[in-house]
């Protein structure tokens, strides 16, 4: 592939690479991350979180979801690492690892975008992976143009 066509292909993936990266540490750091989503979380779960929490019986239930959000976070930014790793300019030179690499992320994004409108519609992170897809079909697009 031509370095400007590459250029087109490859710097939107970084920059989903990225945000995953840095939606990953948020995750992982953050004291309470079942609050990053607080408004479509409380949607989904039909009451507030001080009241969950009220309850005697969700007296681990904290720590539990910062388990939950910790793996979460781990995994979201492992997946965001490992594409990174995978954008050498080597590996760009190969076509059908270019297009394979454009398929799976598109079966991500896609597919957590239903998710998110089915179990989560109201989230915020449904902005931050249309965003991401609008990258992404911009890749596949000079991917198709340029082949």
């Amino acid at each position: 592939m031509k370095i400007k066509t590459m250029k087109y292909i490859k710097y939107p993936i970084i920059l989903i690479c990225l945000t995953l990266c840095i939606s990953g540490i948020r995750w992982l750091v953050s004291s309470e991350p079942w609050m990053l989503d607080q408004v479509a979380n409380e949607e989904r779960l039909k009451m507030s979180f001080v009241q969950l929490f009220l309850i005697e019986e969700n007296s681990t239930l904290g720590e539990y979801l910062k388990q939950i959000y910790r793996f979460l976070g781990l995994y979201v930014l492992g997946i965001g690492l490992t594409f990174l790793f995978f954008m050498s300019n080597d590996f760009f030179q190969n076509t059908k690892f270019v297009k394979r690499i454009l398929i799976i992320l598109g079966i991500l994004l896609f597919s957590n975008l239903l998710l998110a409108y089915v179990w989560i519609p109201s989230s915020h992170f449904i902005f931050f992976i249309w965003g991401a897809i609008l990258l992404h079909l911009f890749s596949c697009y000079n991917f198709i143009k340029n082949r």
